[in-house]
């Protein structure tokens, strides 16, 4: 990589060095800045041709120079004479100006070490072009070494040669006098040029109509570049010594000749003893045979045949070459019609430019780049050819990568972006917008290409607002977004709107429908739907195409409408627009078929939205058993254990069902927050002690006092069965409010409990603190509700009254505890009972008495109403320990003396 890097700074060092060299110090270089070499032509290929520009203008051009180093071999007389035969060929051809002939822009300059001039721009010689490379740069440029001619361009560069000649023979009497490959020259364009002026000799009686022309004898001891190229002059140049303007038709025929035939002339001719060859020449062209010209199209080889004759008068003419069928071709005749535009009216260009098309694509591109694309540009100042040039224009466009349409189409174009007169040109570009946008760069399409559009859609000419609504959704994906969103769809709803046309109307509508795919979900429903109410037509073409717009912005997978903009704007806007007189049946039906569908769309999120509210309220009101659940519970749950429950009416009830699982949709941010705040009310509501009512049942006398006393007692044998054996644990109860951790507080004394025949069992509180005096709060009661004594265990007692006839009273399938267990203990004699027995062995009084402590359950909750906050179904308030029950002195349980009576005021 580093050695090519190396071979190509030697490269351009060299070629630099080379111009530097041959350049400094022409005053040619004051005024033109000398580019690199990229040809050569002239006499003997001695001229190397650079590109350049003008310092002032910047104007390209071609630099011709020849280095005087290439005569230094010569004597002085004989390099004085190649250079005033250099310097009188170009001071001819800066004095002729004509379309065929090499335009001059800057006269020859002469320095010490260089003569230089400057001509229009250059590609390269003919010469260069069918292979000759002499006195060209190292290595060849690749253009030149891989150009090939058309047949096109063959035909016309000859077509111009033969007028060129012409124009010298008739125009100003002059014999070019060396016409050959290396002085014709292909300019920038393509065209044909003729140069080298060296030998041109002129009329001697111009005045004449038959002019007469002196010619030099030949002189075979000067230099090469003092004399014509001997392969291309007459037999009668060197032979009699005589020319004319046939001399330079022959020339024409050998050139003609080379052409087709890769750049070999008819005959190879001897320098050194140029008259014997002559005349071998002579003889051969007598006989001329027909394999010399095989390669020569059939339908001009009789012509060359004839421009090749030994007799002058047979040659064809200058102008009677121009006028052969050959050069009747379509594309020469079209290449040869732009040369002459300059002198067509306006009127025979128009009819020119509209036939143009249907020529183009005959055409090689490089042809229709290089010649007539300039030619058609060129044009563009003439406003009146604008709307027939443009076309053509475009479809060169169209063959053209992007590159060379930037660098070749797009500067001439920008100008005319901005005409709004004639209105065809805003018309033309329109059709062609989607070319225009694929090709041109993103900044001048901001620039230039859009601020076109929004001109149209602006413009009074109803004609091309309907253009341009009809063509805006062929390139609307080439267009931005931010450019169609906040530039080109305002102007569309603004054309929409101030319209008096119906049809700009409808295809406002048309074209918003059709775009909207390029569009945001949001843009549409903030921005289109609501201009959709705006429109105040009520034809029916515009009431259809606000129900296209709904209809697709409503079906498109990318857009959809939500259920509230259904509900609130869209549905009723349709609604009211489906009962318009102006609308048929069918029309009606579109409607309301529209109109069913989003109904049924809303119906159905909306009632998955209330179904996913519904599920999770649900779970909300009833919480998973976890929440409930003992620590034992938990751990039987773990183990796969169940406990049953009592339930209010004394049926066992197993575990509560699951709640129902969420059904897992999305939710909106609004729905989300509303369902947060309701489980923050839930837990706070489950924090709270339940106020479950308490049942008031009316007072049923009874006649039987066996009944009632059997029903209690076999309530409180239940629980002192539960107390004295292993029961199970009791089942949730919904609503109750329980500590899922054990009291540590040893159950060392019992709570008091009160029955009232009218209010059913009141509950008393445990509390969690030490037992003390004190500890359990006298509960309130009636005067008609009798205290049960205190039921302790003292240790030691054992004396107790017998009971044993009561025993029969308990339910068989429980433990039987008797009567005599649960009697109080009688007090020892000279002891005194001890205040936390006396208070629960006194009379309660006959009002009801305030709470002296707020019963709470266990973990602290205050206890509610209800069996879940009654002793009797909490066995854990009797639970006993386990420990011996403790005795009095005398050995057994102490009888209170009001017990008897209490049941008798009780039972009667």
């Amino acid at each position: 990589m580093e050695s090519m890097l190396n071979k190509l700074k030697s490269t351009v060092t060299k070629v630099t060095a080379d111009m530097t060299s041959a350049v400094m110090g022409n005053p040619v270089t004051r005024e033109f800045e000398v580019g690199r070499h990229i040809a050569s032509g002239g006499p003997g290929m001695c001229w190397r041709i650079y590109n350049g520009t003008k310092k002032s203008t910047k104007q390209e051009v071609a630099v011709f120079v020849f280095d005087k180093k290439m005569v230094e071999k010569y004597q002085k007389f004989d390099k004085d004479q190649i250079i005033e035969s250099l310097k009188r060929g170009v001071q001819q051809l800066t004095r002729l100006r004509h379309p065929r002939l090499l335009t001059v822009q800057h006269p020859l300059e002469e320095s010490r070490d260089c003569l230089a001039f400057c001509t229009e721009p250059v590609f390269a010689s003919l010469s260069n072009v069918l292979g000759q490379w002499d006195n060209l740069p190292s290595p060849v440029p690749t253009d030149i070494k891989d150009y090939k001619l058309y047949d096109v361009e063959t035909k016309y560069g000859l077509l111009q040669i033969s007028e060129g000649l012409s124009f010298l023979h008739s125009g100003v009497k002059m014999v070019h006098g060396n016409l050959c490959l290396e002085n014709v020259i292909l300019n920038k364009s393509g065209a044909w040029k003729i140069m080298g002026f060296d030998f041109s000799i002129s009329s001697i009686n111009p005045s004449d109509a038959e002019p007469k022309y002196s010619c030099k004898e030949w002189e075979p001891n000067l230099p090469p570049l003092c004399l014509p190229n001997p392969e291309y002059l007459a037999p009668e140049y060197i032979l009699s010594v005589s020319c004319d303007a046939a001399s330079d038709m022959y020339s024409l025929g050998v050139v003609m000749h080379a052409v087709f035939n890769e750049g070999k002339p008819v005959f190879q001719v001897n320098k050194h003893d140029i008259f014997k060859s002559f005349s071998r020449q002579l003889d051969q062209l007598t006989r001329l045979s027909p394999t010399m010209l095989n390669k020569i199209p059939e339908e001009v080889r009789e012509h060359v045949k004839m421009l090749l004759s030994v007799t002058p008068n047979v040659r064809p003419d200058a102008d009677q070459m121009t006028k052969i069928p050959f050069f009747d071709d379509v594309g020469a005749v079209t290449l040869a019609y732009f040369d002459s535009l300059f002198q067509r009216d306006n009127l025979q260009k128009s009819q020119f430019y509209k036939n143009l098309p249907k020529v183009l694509p005959k055409l090689p591109k490089r042809v229709v780049v290089y010649r007539i694309l300039p030619a058609l540009t060129s044009e563009f100042v003439n406003p009146d050819m604008v709307p027939f040039i443009l076309p053509n224009v475009l479809l060169i466009a169209e063959e053209c990568t992007k590159d060379e349409y930037v660098r070749l189409i797009l500067p001439d174009l920008s100008p005319v972006f901005k005409q709004q007169e004639p209105v065809q040109i805003l018309l033309i570009f329109l059709q062609k917008m989607d070319l225009l946008l694929t090709k041109t760069p993103p900044e001048d399409i901001k620039n230039s290409v859009l601020p076109m559009v929004y001109r149209a859609l602006e413009a009074p000419s109803i004609q091309i607002q309907e253009l341009c609504l009809n063509i805006i959704p062929t390139f609307a994906n080439l267009i931005e977004y931010p450019s169609m969103k906040n530039a080109l769809i305002p102007r569309i709803k603004s054309a929409c709107l101030q319209t008096s046309s119906l049809a700009v109307r409808v295809n406002s509508l048309v074209c918003l429908g059709k775009i909207l795919e390029y569009l945001d979900k949001w843009y549409v429903i903030d921005e289109i739907l609501p201009f959709l109410q705006q429109i105040p037509s009520r034809e029916p073409a515009v009431l259809m195409g606000v129900l296209g717009i709904y209809k697709c912005t409503f079906s498109h997978k990318k857009l959809g409408i939500p259920k509230e903009h259904l509900a609130a704007k869209s549905l009723p806007h349709l609604v009211s627009l489906s009962i318009d007189n102006n609308l048929n049946l069918n029309q009606f039906n579109s409607f309301m078929a529209v109109i069913k569908d989003m109904l049924t769309r809303m119906e159905a999120e909306h009632k998955t939205k209330l179904e996913q509210l519904h599920s999770m309220q649900e779970q909300q009101r009833y919480p998973s058993n976890h929440f409930l659940l003992s620590s034992s519970d938990v751990i039987d749950e773990v183990f796969g254990g169940s406990s049953g429950s009592a339930g209010v009416n004394g049926k066992a009830n197993g575990n509560s069902a699951s709640a129902p699982q969420l059904n897992r949709m999305s939710l909106t941010l609004e729905e989300k927050q509303r369902l947060a705040k309701e489980q923050e009310q839930a837990a706070k509501l489950r924090n709270q002690p339940a106020l479950a009512p308490q049942s008031i049942k009316p007072a049923t006398p009874s006649t039987q006092a066996k009944d009632l006393t059997s029903c209690l007692l076999n309530n409180m044998t239940s629980l002192g069965s539960l107390s004295l054996t292993s029961p199970p644990r009791p089942g949730l109860i919904q609503g109750s409010t329980i500590s899922a951790y054990p009291s540590t507080t040893p159950m060392g004394s019992m709570a008091s409990h009160g029955y009232n025949p009218t209010m059913g069992f009141q509950t008393g509180g445990q509390g969690m603190r030490p037992p003390g005096p004190g500890l359990y709060g006298g509960m309130a009661t009636t005067t008609s509700t009798p205290n049960f004594g205190a039921l302790t265990h003292n240790q030691g007692s054992t004396n107790t009254p017998d009971m044993s006839a009561l025993d029969s009273l308990f339910t068989s399938n429980k433990p039987k505890v008797s009567l005599n267990q649960m009697a109080p203990p009688k007090p020892t004699p000279g002891t005194t009972a001890t205040p936390w027995l006396n208070q629960f062995g006194s009379a309660q009084p006959s009002q009801t008495a305030p709470m002296q402590g707020a019963p709470l359950a266990m973990g602290g909750v205050t206890s509610g109403f209800g069996m879940q906050a009654n002793p009797f179904f909490s066995p854990q308030n009797f639970s006993q320990p386990t420990a011996a029950p403790v005795m009095n002195a005398g050995g057994g349980l102490r009888h209170s003396s009001s017990v008897n009576n209490d049941l008798k005021d009780l039972f009667g």
